[in-house]
């Protein structure tokens, strides 16, 4: 994303940029341009065709049409659609093509939510998250800022030399690809900046403190953590390019970073920032390997073709809230997160998200991943067989007052970007997300 929008700056530049511009993309693992939402905005998303007059793909005109959910993946349908398709979100004019987007509920006030994401790129070397709060139209098919997004009051961070194709990162101005949640003891972003460890590094900060909510709102000792952005530190070795982290808590409100799930690696957090002890991926290293050797998607190798983390993490107790048998514990509580296996071939990324699972307790062994990917219902496909890239980086709990820990039979959103042209959200079940669980243990 970065490369992508640095790249208006230097288009007059000697081809010396440009294959700087080339190796930055690395970054993003997308070379694809961004384009206007203009056209999509103004229709719902796609629906299931008649079927009395089927619609046929294009004749390789590049079109992404509807297609059912291949055999291959686990669908997610929308709770609240007339098609049941995912919908698409707005940050009004001027916002179009703003990606990454994250959906939190409101803390107080109902049907409202906080909707962030990356700012469209502007031509310069100076990048925003945008926020602003967004209410469903009436046939639930957008959800659109009900005020003038704002920009983010994150500040540029100073970091340390980028070598080689990430030379261009150094002159970056701000936040990237930010990841914006609630945990059980406040609401959180965790976002991309220059690092004082390397290149480029990942941080967090207080949302609360961001978006200036109030003593009403959200309790002042949860608005005290990480009140100023921090960066997260890593045991052991750090890539020049970090990414893609996430936090979780154990059940007794300890914070931890995820930094990698193939092979795994997280540690625990101190309130600065920094870790507590080694890599606590060591201690259960052999079970879990032997467990993703088994359960993870197969990958042939080469650099168009990867696993890495993509959305923040959740708590789910493994029953239904409605049932009265269910009740929380340490056994049936797990926490979840989706990772992407991405591949990229004639200049197009594919992004096939899937479920993993795993305990919420130390060692914080691998509970399960999803046998297969989810399918976002309204995904097109084009007339050669392409499917649509969407890229899944956000879930939260879709009910106000619900924090990090939820049920199986609890509501809740996943953002997503689309195609890097847009955005859209698609709200389902925990257990739709989790459905299909192939078990470590078994």
């Amino acid at each position: 994303m970065i490369v992508r929008d640095l790249k208006r700056v230097f288009i007059f530049l000697v081809p010396t940029i440009v294959l700087l511009y080339l190796g930055f993309s690395l970054y993003h693992g997308s070379f694809a341009p961004t384009e206007l939402l203009e056209q999509a905005l103004s229709r719902p998303p796609p629906s299931p065709p008649d079927s009395s007059s089927p619609k046929k793909d294009g004749d390789g005109d590049g079109t992404y049409h509807f297609a059912p959910t291949p055999r291959t993946h686990n669908e997610l349908s929308s709770l609240a659609t007339p098609s049941r398709s995912y919908f698409l979100i707005s940050f009004g004019p001027g916002q179009e093509g703003a990606i990454n987007p994250n959906i939190i509920p409101h803390p107080t006030l109902d049907n409202t939510y906080a909707i962030v994401a990356q700012e469209v790129a502007r031509g310069g070397f100076d990048f925003h998250e945008i926020a602003c709060y967004a209410a469903f139209s009436a046939n639930n098919t957008l959800l659109s800022c009900t005020e003038p997004p704002r920009n983010l009051p994150i500040e540029p961070t100073k970091g340390g030399p980028c070598e080689g194709q990430y030379k261009l990162l150094e002159l970056n101005a701000g936040p990237h690809d930010a990841r914006v949640f609630w945990g059980p003891d406040g609401v959180y972003a965790v976002y991309g900046s220059n690092s004082r460890f390397g290149c480029f590094g990942q941080f967090i900060q207080n949302f609360a403190g961001l978006m200036d909510w109030t003593a009403e709102m959200v309790a002042p000792s949860k608005m005290e953590a990480f009140k100023t952005g921090t960066e997260i530190d890593r045991p052991g070795k750090r890539g020049e390019i970090e990414k893609n982290w996430f936090v979780f808590w154990d059940r007794e409100g300890g914070m931890y970073a995820h930094y990698d799930v193939l092979p795994r690696s997280f540690a625990k957090l101190e309130g600065n920032g920094s870790v507590v002890g080694p890599d606590l991926a060591a201690v259960v290293g052999e079970k879990d390997e032997k467990c993703l050797a088994r359960l993870m998607p197969r990958v042939e190798g080469g650099d168009g073709e990867s696993i890495h983390q993509a959305t923040n993490s959740l708590a789910v107790t493994l029953c239904r809230r409605r049932d009265p048998e269910c009740v929380a514990g340490r056994e049936n509580t797990v926490v979840f997160a989706v990772f992407h296996h991405k591949t990229f071939r004639d200049w197009h990324s594919v992004y096939e998200p899937y479920a993993l699972a795993f305990r919420q307790e130390a060692p914080f062994e691998v509970y399960g991943v999803g046998r297969k990917p989810l399918w976002i219902r309204g995904r097109g496909v084009r007339g050669d067989g392409v499917t649509e890239m969407m890229f899944v980086t956000s879930m939260a709990w879709k009910g106000k007052g619900q924090r990090y820990h939820g049920y199986l039979d609890d509501e809740m959103f996943l953002g997503f970007g689309i195609e890097d042209k847009g955005t859209g959200g698609i709200d389902v079940r925990a257990e739709d997300v989790l459905a299909d669980l192939l078990l470590c243990e078994t």
